[in-house]
């Protein structure tokens, strides 16, 4: 079974690579995946996650170094795209209700299972990630979205938002889980 990314997701890793013109990214990317970083995206449209996976190793390794950290800045920066986008998705003053809603959205970004929010109370979530790639992109595919949530709760009214990873699947755990806290 194929599993796709939306577009609106998609595009932000296209543009990463666009935006660094002197890095030769055939060292990376099959030449299907190529074909995107001159193609238009549309935000609607689904794309393959092999390419986003390959995308993304391609910008770990190229534009952050290998460090994650980087990927979980990113993913707090993609909040304001996904919002774009998706305006009903924050629930001004109302984090657990943001969560609820992202919940129902999910879908709308994976065509599959990729993240599960549970254990969802006032100033406390857990999210399992599952993404079914590679360890390295697993790896920084839940730091990305670590800071994603930690900003989505920061701009829903929380504060002192902080995510912590409970279990690894690259690290030989059977899945993956962090924590997400906050202060209303």
């Amino acid at each position: 079974m194929s599993r796709n990314v939306k577009g609106v997701l998609f595009l932000d890793y296209v543009r990463m690579l666009r935006s660094h013109k002197g890095v030769d990214w055939a060292k990376h990317l099959l030449p299907e995946d190529l074909g995107y970083l001159t193609s238009k995206i549309d935000l609607e449209g689904w794309y393959p996650m092999t390419t986003f996976e390959r995308m993304g190793n391609a910008i770990l390794t190229e534009v952050a170094g290998g460090q994650v950290e980087g990927a979980r800045m990113w993913g707090r920066l993609q909040v304001d795209s996904v919002r774009a986008q998706t305006p009903s998705l924050v629930s001004e003053g109302d984090a657990v209700e943001t969560l609820m809603r992202f919940r129902v959205l999910r879908s709308t970004f994976f065509d599959f299972d990729a993240l599960h929010v549970s254990d969802l109370c006032e100033g406390h979530a857990m999210i399992r990630v599952s993404y079914h790639m590679g360890a390295m992109a697993e790896e920084a595919a839940t730091f990305q979205t670590m800071g994603f949530f930690e900003r989505l709760v920061e701009v829903a009214g929380g504060s002192a938002v902080r995510a912590c990873l409970m279990k690894r699947s690259w690290a030989g755990d059977k899945e993956t889980i962090f924590e997400l806290d906050w202060l209303s």
